[in-house]
């Protein structure tokens, strides 16, 4: 039997805002106390956890005077060299607070957009402080409900001018960051700008350092558009954008529900996991999300543990898929090569252009051919049940 025990070799990490979920939602109080940070930093540590991430006022209330803020700090700096974690990734609360109701950095208030940029600042001080080296960029509140204001485009520029101050200051401050932009679809807002990875992409391209910026995809806000993570993560790799990743889980169509991870869609899981492993990617694996509000908090710990113990287990089938016999007769006999057709469609010259344009295809032959997908699925099913 595999030892599906999390190490900080596996670089799992948590929010403190994730296990420090109080069960509080728009219908109901909190169902959990407050826990403080060190707290929860020493109960990540025993469930073999690598780092925690947060927002900066998850550490420091947006109100702290500068001691009050120094010393929670020092708490937390002094909790983490006693337990070993790290901090991999840190980001800016520009959602929570009334200021920034219709938007932050795209806010139709100058003061407001300048207020978020000075936040982040500190915010990002604090991040660099704390060791992290990827910021992320959540922009819950960068969107609309009404379109009668005409800021469209504005936004999409005053949001623009907002990324190229940020990555020059942490250039001109020495530190060095990533920046991970997370799209969403919905929710706080009804439309948020920047909604999936695509476009995402796209609106990277157009910044004055976009090779600083890539994306923290996360699969709750993808499946909320009725898109596949794992393709969206796929092009992130493929674009060499994939720079820190949110794992949960979601069923499609619903509020922004971040499940435990696998709990819900086992086989997205299982083929987000497999892509993560085989593509190299070595960044951290965070668990945006948080116990039912149901659960106490031994649930709350029960649901961290099962997170990663869910990680680790698909990791496991992964190895076994790629060592399953029949399932690798599958897939050789699914991807028919044809190294003659392979050489004329590879690279682009006159002489293959020609020859290809000459090749006579067997069309009917082509639409004939059962490429074996449902038995592919199939095996892989067995092996996700257990019965491979």
């Amino acid at each position: 039997m595999a030892d599906f025990t999390p190490t900080p070799a596996d670089r799992f990490t948590f929010g403190l805002w994730t296990v420090g979920n109080t069960g509080r939602d728009p219908f109901g109080e909190a169902t959990r106390p407050v826990r403080k940070a060190p707290y929860l930093v020493e109960k990540l540590a025993a469930l073999g956890a690598y780092g925690v991430n947060l927002h900066d006022n998850d550490l420091v209330p947006i109100d702290a005077t500068a001691a009050q803020r120094d010393a929670l700090v020092r708490e937390f700096q002094q909790a983490l060299s006693d337990h070993g974690l790290v901090v991999p990734m840190a980001t800016t609360n520009l959602f929570s607070d009334p200021a920034f109701k219709d938007g932050a950095f795209t806010s139709a208030d100058a003061r407001v957009r300048a207020y978020a940029l000075q936040k982040t600042m500190h915010a990002m001080d604090l991040g660099a402080e704390l060791g992290a080296d990827t910021y992320v960029l959540w922009g819950g509140r960068e969107g609309t409900e009404v379109d009668a204001g005409g800021k469209l485009l504005d936004a999409l520029g005053w949001f623009r001018d907002s990324l190229n101050y940020l990555a020059a200051y942490s250039e001109s401050q020495g530190y060095g960051y990533r920046f991970a932009l997370e799209p969403k679809p919905n929710e706080p807002r009804a439309d948020i700008f920047l909604p999936t990875v695509g476009s995402a992409l796209g609106f990277i391209a157009t910044l004055d350092r976009p090779e600083l910026f890539g994306l923290n995809p996360e699969f709750a806000h993808e499946t909320m558009a009725g898109l596949s993570f794992p393709h969206a993560v796929a092009q992130a790799i493929d674009a060499g954008k994939l720079f820190h990743i949110d794992l949960n889980d979601q069923k499609m169509g619903r509020f922004d529900q971040d499940l435990r991870f696998g709990a819900e869609n086992p086989k997205g899981a299982f083929f987000l996991v497999k892509l993560l492993e085989e593509s190299g990617y070595a960044g951290p694996k965070h668990f945006d999300a948080h116990a039912l509000r149901t659960e106490d908090e031994a649930g709350v710990w029960a649901f961290a543990r099962g997170c990663m113990r869910t990680y680790l287990i698909l990791r496991d089938k992964v190895q076994r898929f790629g060592q399953d016999a029949e399932i690798q007769a599958a897939l050789a006999a699914y991807r028919v090569q044809d190294a003659e057709l392979e050489a004329l469609t590879g690279t682009f010259t006159p002489a293959n252009a020609g020859a290809l344009k000459a090749h006579a295809f067997d069309r009917a032959a082509l639409g004939t051919r059962g490429p074996g997908l449902e038995a592919l699925d199939q095996l892989t099913m067995e092996l996700l049940l257990g019965v491979r």
